[in-house]
């Protein structure tokens, strides 16, 4: 395979919480990342920063995995009912279902002149 034909960098900033299934998953499907550690966003959580390379024909697969494992998802949690302070029914408060957003990839794709393996 001829990696200086029509490559792409991908560059995503991944959640540390779904950096490992990613790149596992990339991993599997034969894709190869570099890992760069990174802060950011508004709640200044820890991101992990991939880089891969890849011919230009499978661009589409590498984002859909990222998709997949690290985009944008709902997953329900429960919560218990806030209750005043000291208040002799909090332990008997039953929990709430709560609908939350988790996740999230950012993506750079670029066009990459040359990339080599030594």
């Amino acid at each position: 395979m001829d990696m200086n034909t029509h490559s792409k960098l991908i560059m995503a900033v991944v959640q540390e919480d779904d950096y490992d299934a990613t790149v596992s998953q990339l991993n599997k499907n034969g894709f190869f990342v570099t890992m760069l550690s990174s802060t950011g966003g508004f709640w200044k959580k820890k991101n992990i920063t991939i880089m891969l390379g890849v011919p230009a024909d499978q661009l589409d697969r590498a984002l859909e995995i990222l998709k997949q494992c690290a985009g944008k998802r709902k997953q329900t949690i429960y919560s218990n009912v806030a209750m005043p302070t000291g208040s002799q029914y909090a332990a008997a408060m039953p929990s709430v279902p709560v609908n939350v957003e988790l996740g999230g990839v950012t993506v750079f794709v670029m066009d990459l002149e040359k990339l080599e393996k030594y």
